[in-house]
Formats: structure tokens, C-alpha cells, sequence
């Protein structure tokens, strides 16, 4: 049997969890239609998403469609919630887009199919809520080619939309006016076929046609538009028959080799760690070792989603998803078997905001600090950072909604109430030059029974850390190697002004070892501090976070607007004036969007609207802003050593 592992992703409040109740309802896998306003659908199961009306978690359903088994992702459309799409992009097959038919292509919609087309996922398009008063679809189909380059086709007519009446057909491949217009887009990419149409549209049937397409979209060449409403079900058999018949779907091989990810981490009513795991190859039994990458690990407990529903199971095959229970050691991300290397790394631009958590009650901060840490291992891309020295604790955020969930969760799972204070933008660091550090066993200042030598260099923006051996694998055990890496990562975090340093390559180029006396945690202790002698020889500046913008507004109020981005240093990369309305591009430092978002709807007369997005970071000028460290301090070797041996003698 065909499986297709298929995302649902939208802009929030397109009707993406409505199209996921149309799409299980049609397929008889629930008997009655849930309602996002009224808090009953399948896949929004958090009580704070019934109440917001919106996805903060992503949700798994199985269902079939023929002889195609489809696992189906409900998704955020909120880009508070990026990070909850970003852990499912990697294994998706194809995915569909809801755009609404009354607001058209927004901001997260341009975002999501960056990063779709970015990993070469293929996928379609379904315009929603075309019976809603100001719908249009024409228009949508021209915004999507316009703003998202992408060759939409339109699968669909619709005859008076913006109303009640709105009906939708689906347009006939063999028939005008889909005849023409398929032949016109496939054959861009397709001479044959091209000259079939000019010379001879005899040879060019329905079922010719049909095959041409579906391989254009697996290639992501073409992107078909559907057009509907969730909630009366208008459209959707089409989109329905598309999903089978066009978004590419594969046959895995359940006697392989056993081989998945863990895409998802959930706590029990017990608190124990349950792993959503979806098998590429190979089957999983009840009580089976599974190979991960901190060792092996049990599965004591296996929920398989299948039809609709989860259920207890003996096993699960290449192609299901299950949610296993006694992967203790488990993280998101995570390869099962397989090569460790395939784990994807992010889609989606790191969080730029911090806030420090307070419990409301001093005697809370220790169960505050676990709360934390039991959330921040759900959402990775969501960092939590201690200061123990003067007990803080803080989280990195992708917006304020995301203050509002955390303060819910805390005290709907763990009863504990807490605040926030005011968000501040996160800085990072980059390199200025190339660096070396060493120390050498038996030879002073170094206490440690460890050689490591290191040498740091910068790599082009955008690019991430990296580690690499420059030496002889065979001089230690791995495991000390090991030890040199993870610290190496570790004390990136915070370099020489306490902000992160990125886009930074670390070479070890010296190791050695005393037999039987040395320990990995020479390594471990010692590596911080030589890092931070070539990280200090290299220098790094402050780098701050910038954000695209996309700004429109009447062009009666464009000067004012101009100022006000003078005023905020903004930088402007493309401008045009259509039918009254100024539509300017460009980008500004993040910490000065929302100064921007506040004042536009005054000066515009509450007509203006600017979208935002993460686009890179740029050196900062004046004196370096400091952050206080969460550890000691290796770049002050003397209260470095001091600490590390204070440790010590506390054990």
C-alpha cells in the first residue's frame, strides 16, 4: 500500500484545521464536523488551543484514501508556533497551502513556501472560504504568481464567490478552459508535449495529461490550485481526488533495515516521555531495543495511529506513526537506526526575542527551572537559558503569544503561576579573524590530565558552527573526542561578550592523554577554556538580528510612512505605487519593529499593514552589549579554575 506523508500548512486563520475536519469527515473517519470557534475539532486537543481557536502543537491523523494511506499533519498557522512546523518539514512527501480567499497570500504563506520549495517538498494550493463576503479568486490566483513565484494552475471555477450561493466546479482535463492552460504551463518544461499541442492536440488525452502533471508537481515545476470552502465541503472531492492521484507517495519496505525520526516528544498523565515516531523502513515490536543516538533504548509501550484514531499495538511497520512509550533518552530529531547524519537541521530562522520567567511564589523556582526544562524538551528551537549565580531563568521566544502559552501550560500542568518580563532582542556574535588555543598535559597552568589544541575560524553567514579533527583518531579513546566536541558547542553558546557565536568553525589540532589516569571529563572541563583563548585571539563583534519587512499603505500617507522609516533606520530595496496603495520592500534592525507596527496605524489612518520576517544579522555599531554568563567564565582563566576546583571539593 501507498503511503503519503502530507503536511497541512497555512497562514493562521486560512480554515487549515477546518480542512483537516472536511478531509476526515469525507473519508468516514469521524461521523460529525468539529468547529474551531466552538472548541471540538480532532486535532486541537490542548485546551488552550479550543480556547484561542488556534494550532499551537501539531497533530498526527491516518486515514486512507483508495489504496493510499495518508498521514496527515495538522499544523500552526501562527509564526509564534514556527518551530512546531519546522520539526515536520523534514519528512513530509508533499504538503497542500490553505490561503483565504478574503485576505490572499500573507505573511506566514510567503514564508512556508520559501521553505517548501527551499527543500523541494512538492505541493498544492487550496483557496478557502470562497463563500465568505469579499472573496475573490482570480485575484488570489494572480497574487500567488506574483508574490510567490510559483506557477499555479487553476484546478477549479468558482461562480459567485464572495457569497452564500458561491459554487465550485472542477474543471475537466481533457475540456477548455483547463485543456489550454495545462498544456501552456507543462509544456514550458515539457518540448514534446509543447509540440504535440501546437502540431497535433489529438495525441495530448486526458490520461497523457494527467501523468505529465503529476510529475511537474513531484518536481515542483507546477503548482495546482484548488478552490473551495472547508466548512460546506464546496471543492474539497477535487482536492480530495488530487491528493491521490497527483502529490507523489512512496511504497516503503517494512522487512528493511529499521530506520525513522522522532518528530515529536509528549509527557503522560505520568509523567513519562512519549516519542512520535515516523518508520521509513523496517517494523518495530512491542519491548523492541531501538537504536538512538545516546544508545539503546526500549519500547515499552507502542500507540499506532491509524483510521482516525490511536490505539495500542504489538507493532508498527515502515510508513505508520506511532507514539512509543521508554525512550528515555529521546529528543526531537532524532535518528532511530539509520545514519545520525540524516537528521535535518532547522528550516526556519532561530528565535530573536528572550524573557526572563519569575515564579510568582520564591518557593516555586526550583519546580519552575524542571517546568522548563520538561517544555523546552517538546520545542528545541525554543532555548532556556539559567543564570545560577543569581538564579534566572530565561526563554527565547518567536513572539508575546508564546509568553501567553508558556504562562498557561505552567500552571495547567505543573500548578505553578508566573510571570514575564519585557522581551529583549537576542545578539549573537561572529568572528573577526582566525584564532589557535592550546594546553598541554603535565605542563603548567593546566591542571587537567588532557592536551587540546583548537582553532577557530569564521565561515560565510548563514552556514552554523561546525567541529573537525585535525588530528589522529586513534591517539584517544572516541569517547574523548566526544567529550571535546560537545563542549566545543557548549561553550559557543556564549562567547566573549556572553551572546552566542555563530557561523564559527572549530578545528582540534592537538590531543593527548594519560592511560589509566585520564578522565573525559579532563576534556570536558578543559576544552571551554582553550576555546575561549582562540575565540579571544580571533575577536568577534556584536551582531543584531535583522527583519524584512513588506509594507502597505495609501499613498496619501507614503511620506509620513518614508519618515517614519528614516526615523527607524530602515532600509528600502524595492517601492511601487498600484491603484492608490504603496507597496514598499526592504529590511530594519528587530528591534525596531514593533516601534514601526504601533505608530503605522496612525499614520496611515489605520490602513496601513506591514509583515515581518527574520532575514540575517548585521554588526552592530558602539561599545558591545555584555550579557551576564549562565556558567563560569572561561575567558577569566584564574575564576575559571576556581570554580571547576570550588565544584570539586563540593562532591
Amino acid at each position: 500500500m501507498r503511503t503519503l506523508n502530507l503536511g497541512i500548512l497555512a497562514h493562521v486563520d486560512a480554515g487549515k484545521t477546518s480542512l483537516t475536519e472536511r478531509l476526515l469527515f469525507d473519508a468516514g473517519i469521524i461521523d460529525k464536523l468539529g468547529s474551531v470557534d466552538t472548541g471540538n475539532t480532532q486535532t486541537d486537543t490542548l485546551e488552550l488551543e479550543r480556547q484561542r481557536g488556534i494550532t499551537i502543537r501539531a497533530a498526527v491523523v491516518s486515514f486512507a484514501i483508495g489504496d493510499t494511506t495518508v498521514n496527515l499533519i495538522d499544523t500552526p498557522g501562527h509564526p509564534d508556533f514556527i518551530a512546531e512546523v519546522d520539526r515536520v518539514l523534514g519528512w513530509l512527501d508533499a504538503a497542500v497551502v490553505v490561503v483565504s480567499a478574503v485576505e490572499g497570500v500573507q505573511a506566514q504563506t510567503r514564508v512556508l513556501v520559501r521553505a517548501l520549495r527551499r527543500l523541494g517538498i512538492p505541493f498544492v494550493f487550496f483557496v478557502n472560504k470562497v463563500d465568505r463576503l469579499g472573496a475573490g479568486y482570480p485575484e488570489v490566483l494572480e497574487a500567488l504568481a506574483a508574490q510567490l513565484t510559483v506557477r499555479p494552475i487553476a484546478m477549479s471555477s468558482v461562480i459567485d464567490a464572495g457569497s452564500k450561493l458561491a459554487r465550485v466546479e472542477a474543471l475537466a482535463t481533457g475540456e477548455e478552459p483547463l485543456f489550454s492552460a495545462l498544456c501552456e504551463a507543462l509544456g514550458e518544461n515539457d518540448e514534446a508535449l509543447l509540440d504535440d499541442y501546437v502540431l497535433a492536440p489529438e495525441r495530448l488525452t486526458a490520461e497523457r495529461l494527467g501523468c505529465c502533471l503529476a510529475d511537474q508537481v513531484a518536481r515542483g515545476l507546477v503548482h495546482p490550485v484548488f478552490a473551495g470552502a472547508a466548512m460546506t465541503g464546496a471543492g474539497v472531492p477535487a482536492l480530495t481526488s488530487a491528493i491521490a492521484t497527483l502529490l507523489p507517495a512512496r511504497r516503503p519496505d517494512p522487512d528493511g533495515p529499521i530506520a525513522g525520526k522522532i518528530f515529536k516528544i509528549e509527557r503522560g498523565w505520568g509523567g513519562e516521555k512519549l516519542s512520535y515516531l515516523y518508520l521509513t523502513s523496517g517494523t518495530v515490536r512491542l519491548r523492541q531495543y531501538l537504536d538512538l543516538p545516546r544508545g539503546e533504548e526500549r519500547a515499552t509501550a507502542i500507540q499506532l495511529f491509524e483510521a482516525g484514531r490511536s490505539h495500542g499495538a504489538e507493532s508498527f511497520r515502515a510508513g505508520q506513526i506511532a507514539r512509543v512509550s521508554g525512550l528515555a533518552g529521546a529528543r526531537i530529531g532524532d535518528a532511530v537506526g539509520g545514519d545520525p547524519a540524516s537528521v535535518g537541521r532547522a528550516h526556519f530562522a532561530p528565535p530573536t526575542l528572550e524573557t526572563r520567567v519569575l515564579a510568582r511564589r520564591p518557593s516555586d523556582e526550583a519546580a519552575l527551572w524542571l517546568a522548563l526544562n520538561r517544555m523546552a524538551e517538546q520545542d528545541p528551537l525554543i532555548n532556556l537559558r539559567r543564570n545560577e549565580q543569581a538564579d534566572e531563568v530565561f526563554v527565547s521566544l518567536y513572539g508575546e503569544v508564546q509568553k501567553e502559552v508558556i504562562q498557561s501550560t505552567l500552571l495547567t500542568d505543573f500548578g505553578l503561576e508566573a510571570g514575564f518580563e519585557e522581551s529583549t532582542i537576542i545578539l549573537v556574535e561572529r568572528l573577526v579573524g582566525t584564532g589557535d588555543g592550546l594546553q598541554i598535559l603535565f605542563k603548567e597552568p593546566n591542571p587537567f590530565l588532557a592536551t587540546v589544541g583548537l582553532r577557530v575560524e569564521p565561515r560565510p553567514p548563514g552556514s552554523g558552527n561546525s567541529f573537525a579533527l585535525e588530528v589522529e583518531v586513534g591517539q584517544m579513546p572516541i569517547a574523548f573526542y566526544r567529550s571535546v566536541e560537545e563542549s566545543v558547542f557548549e561553550t559557543l553558546k556564549q562567547g566573549i561578550f556572553g551572546w552566542q557565536v555563530i557561523d564559527c568553525h572549530v578545528a582540534m589540532t592537538a590531543a593527548r592523554y594519560s592511560s589509566p589516569a585520564s578522565t573525559a571529563a579532563d576534556f570536558r572541563q578543559l576544552t571551554p577554556w582553550v576555546l575561549a583563548t582562540a575565540l579571544s585571539a580571533a575577536q568577534t563583534v556584536m551582531c543584531e538580528p535583522i527583519d524584512r519587512f513588506h509594507l502597505e499603505a495609501p499613498v496619501e500617507s507614503l511620506s509620513n510612512v518614508l519618515t517614519l522609516l528614516a526615523k527607524s533606520a530602515a532600509t528600502t530595496t524595492a517601492s511601487v505605487i498600484v491603484d492608490g496603495v504603496a507597496r514598499l520592500e526592504g529590511t530594519m534592525a528587530s528591534q525596531m519593529v514593533q516601534n514601526v507596527q504601533q505608530q503605522l496605524p496612525r499614520l496611515t489612518s489605520g490602513a496601513g499593514t506591514m509583515e515581518t520576517g527574520f532575514d540575517h544579522y548585521a554588526t552592530m555599531a558602539g561599545p558591545p552589549r555584555v550579557r551576564r554568563r549562565s556558567w563560569p567564565d572561561p575567558f577569566n582563566p584564574v575564576e575559571y579554575l576556581l570554580r571547576l576546583q570550588s565544584k570539586r571539593a563540593s562532591y
